[in-house]
């Protein structure tokens, strides 16, 4: 058994995962436009309805991916999707969580004053 209770094991037990899910690896190649890994953000809800996340809250930008480009319907042109990980769990607007780290939509993070972006 692998002790994951360092942040290095934890994060390349993130990485397999969540490649694992998708069957394909995970981008290393890091956009130049895009929020610097290690940059604090805070994720806000959406003004046009009840979500993504229960509640605003801060954190970080995981360097456990490079953000990538949105496929969904709904993305915005160019918006970026990031890997977030939360300073403490949070649950999502159905209810689901708590969740220690996740994939938000560009237009659902802002820099946080004081920390680069």
């Amino acid at each position: 058994m692998t002790d994951t209770s360092d942040a290095a094991s934890t994060d390349m037990g993130d990485r397999q995962a969540i490649e694992r899910l998708l069957g394909r690896p995970l981008s290393r190649t890091w956009p130049t436009d895009a929020l610097a890994p290690g940059s604090r953000v805070r994720v806000v809800r959406a003004s046009d309805w009840d979500g993504p996340w229960q509640v605003e809250f801060s954190g970080t930008i995981d360097a456990m991916g490079a953000p990538e480009p949105g496929e969904h319907v709904q993305s915005l042109s160019g918006e970026l999707l990031y890997w977030v990980a939360f300073d403490t769990p949070q649950y999502d607007s159905d209810g689901d969580g708590p969740y220690r780290k996740a994939q938000i939509w560009g237009r659902y993070l802002r820099a946080e004053a004081g920390f680069p972006a």
